[in-house]
Formats: structure tokens, C-alpha cells, sequence
């Protein structure tokens, strides 16, 4: 079972990649994160959890953010990415922005968000 969820804001992302470190019996196979101009779409591929953890990542989850289905246009960036094809090809492809994909890593998220806020000039609500 896949999560994917929309969160509003970059350090919700963050929140969401500690916590996947921090708990030790909720090993993921991958992560992938990409950034819309109103928001974030991250995508969980878990490894066999046990029931109560399930239940409990749900409710973590559903405090951040929304469950989410995609549109075809994500649905393939997401089906690419588990496929293999490297994210910059992806990006290349759909037009996306593909910030994370495989082990969750929140310095990551913190690099795009530096450099997208140089460029602009400011901080945009969902690079918070």
C-alpha cells in the first residue's frame, strides 16, 4: 500500500522525513517528493508495516496533510520514478520538479528551498 499525500508547506515535508527516520520499525522502500507551485505531493512506499503502525502513520499523515490522487500527469511521474528512470530524466519528461526520490533525505528539501527563495527573492508560502 502506497501513501501519497499533499502537504501545504516545506517544513511539513521535513516534519514527515524525521519522522520516517526516527521510527525504526517503519522501513520504506522509497520516498519520492515533488514540489507544485501550491504545495507538495510525497509518495511512501512502505515495507511490510504492522497493522498499528499503519494506523498510526495514517493519523500522522492526515495531520499534515491530505490523502491525494494524482492527476495522469503525476500518476506517471510517480509510475517513472518506481520504474527507475533517473529524476532528472522525469523532470525532463513532465515538467515537474522531483525533490526527493528513494531514502528520504530532508536536506534535500532544504537546498531546493534555499535556491528556489535566492532566485525569487522571497519566501513563497509553501517553501516555509
Amino acid at each position: 500500500m502506497d501513501y501519497i499525500y499533499y502537504l501545504g508547506k516545506a517544513s511539513l515535508v521535513i516534519r514527515l522525513i524525521q519522522y520516517l527516520q526516527d521510527c525504526d520499525d517503519c522501513p520504506i522502500q522509497f520516498m519520492s517528493v515533488l514540489h507544485q507551485l501550491n504545495g507538495w505531493v510525497v509518495r511512501i512506499k512502505p515495507s511490510p508495516w504492522p497493522l498499528e503502525k499503519q494506523v498510526n502513520f495514517k493519523a500522522f499523515m492526515n495531520e499534515l496533510g491530505v490523502a491525494h490522487t494524482p492527476n495522469s500527469r503525476i500518476h506517471n511521474v510517480l509510475c517513472d520514478l518506481e520504474k527507475g528512470l533517473k529524476p532528472v530524466a522525469v523532470m525532463n519528461r513532465y515538467q515537474v520538479a522531483v525533490i526527493v526520490h528513494g531514502e528520504p533525505d530532508a536536506k534535500e528539501i532544504e537546498i531546493f528551498r534555499d535556491q528556489f527563495i535566492d532566485g525569487l527573492g522571497y519566501c513563497p508560502e509553501t517553501l516555509a
